[in-house]
């Protein structure tokens, strides 16, 4: 039987640990935190409960449209608070179930590669151990990226590590970054009832993405009354002001730093067994996610030139371990991996964008559809936003942007269009649900196939 140790427990190291166990595998899961890693106990879980319940906010304070009048609206927001915890730990304890469901070993502590077949462990007590291996796999995540100029004390400046534990939202809050992290935070907090300013230093929100739909995105976060200051950045950060290079000033309750995030690979023995890095990233092989030890793997957010998402490390989790179980690569289609900005509208991509289809060279037709004359948008009071579609000049789908209601639902869709190469003339035939959102995508691939209807 084969033996695999992994050092991490986050979406990464868990799922690795629990598609091992469709294998002849020994399985050994080492983590120093708790399990789930950031995405279920400081990021992706907590984050998306708190962005619903300011959707909800937002829906009640809404509801005299649709002729349902709410008086004396409360928030409890230590009540709120406690459904967080109770959501996360729900789920942080159904995976350490599971786990031992299926035998693996979880052991508590920090590791670190001593040689290329053994992980030595810290223990907490003070205890240390050394684990044996054929094979091990480095899952250690991520942590939120500082600002050189500006120092992190968790209490006036933050970090999204530490702004989902405020008891209640605080009133005027600036944002640095304008990623996907800060753009969901600038939405919640404004649906919240917080005064909030967005600084980036891009031309435009969202960098990387499609201009014209994070552009959209940008608008209506604007009209919400978000405050976006682009090509801007702050020089300065003295007691409760801070300043702009604008050289404006303004007072606030809270700052939080959300410019991304760093590879937790400091302290695990990557630099003593000679396993290549570059800036803290590890190389791979894409194929097999092999480091240049070829019984070493490494996975998730550590992982250099690979998006930093949960669904790609659940992706690259099953491409390893594959490798690691039949000596067969089954490598990761990165160029159809979804992207989704869980703000009110949300955004969300795939694929190549007008912008990287220059960069690259490639010759694309592009074709969008409004959200404004689609019914169920209407009926929803959620008419706003694009859907855009790209493909090669006479060849298949290549990418697609949606800035709009259940776009995050709705990119799936089209990342089958991208993953299979399909050719508008054959995406257009397909028929969508009356009344249904996605009629914008149906829309669009009418008119890239030069045959719109509306």
């Amino acid at each position: 039987m084969k033996k695999l140790t992994i050092i991490g427990g986050g979406p990464a190291g868990y799922a690795a640990a629990l598609y091992a166990t469709n294998f002849d595998i020994e399985v050994t899961l080492i983590e120093s935190d708790t399990l789930g890693g950031t995405c279920l106990n400081r990021g992706c879980i907590p984050a998306k409960y708190w962005l619903h319940v300011a959707e909800l906010n937002h829906e009640i304070d809404t509801s005299n449209e649709f002729g349902i009048e709410i008086k004396d609206k409360k928030i409890n927001w230590q009540q709120t608070a406690q459904k967080r915890f109770d959501t996360v730990n729900k789920l942080v304890s159904g995976i350490g179930m599971l786990l031992k469901s299926k035998k693996v070993t979880v052991v508590e502590g920090w590791g670190s590669i001593k040689d290329k077949n053994t992980v030595n462990v810290k223990k907490q007590d003070g205890d240390e151990v050394d684990i044996s291996s054929d094979f091990i796999l480095i899952a250690t995540g991520s942590k939120p990226r500082e600002i050189p100029n500006i120092k992190v004390d968790e209490k006036f400046i933050i970090t999204s590590d530490t702004a989902l534990n405020w008891e209640e939202p605080p009133k005027k809050v600036c944002v640095i970054g304008a990623g996907a992290i800060g753009c969901e935070f600038a939405s919640l907090l404004n649906d919240l009832g917080s005064e909030v300013t967005v600084v980036e230093l891009a031309k435009e929100i969202l960098p990387g993405l499609d201009k014209r739909t994070s552009g959209e995105l940008r608008k209506q976060l604007t009209k919400r009354g978000v405050d976006f200051k682009l090509s801007t950045s702050v020089t300065e950060i003295k007691d409760s002001k801070v300043v702009f290079s604008d050289e404006e000033n303004a007072e606030f309750d809270c700052v939080l730093v959300a410019v991304g995030r760093s590879p937790l690979t400091e302290n695990i023995g990557i630099d003593q067994n000679g396993i290549k890095s570059t800036n803290g990233y590890l190389e791979v092989n894409l194929e097999t996610l092999q480091t240049n030890v070829s019984n070493i793997y490494a996975l998730g957010d550590i992982v250099f030139g690979t998006p930093q998402l949960a669904h790609v490390a659940f992706a690259e989790a099953i491409s390893a371990v594959t490798h690691i179980a039949t000596g067969k690569s089954s490598p990761i289609n990165y160029k159809a991996i979804p992207y989704v900005v869980y703000t009110r509208p949300e955004l969300a991509e795939v694929g190549i964008n007008s912008d990287t289809a220059k960069e690259q060279g490639i010759d694309i037709k592009q074709a969008q559809h409004s959200f404004a004359g689609i019914g169920r948008a209407l009926i929803q009071n959620q008419n706003q936003g694009i859907v855009k579609v790209y493909s090669e000049e006479d060849g298949p789908i290549i990418g697609a942007s949606v800035c709009g209601p259940a776009a995050g639902e709705m990119i799936h869709e089209l990342m089958y269009m991208v993953g299979w190469e399909a050719l508008p003339s054959e995406a257009s035939e397909f028929i969508h649900a009356h009344p249904t959102l996605s009629e914008a995508i149906g829309e669009s691939l009418l008119s890239l196939n030069g045959r719109g209807l509306h």
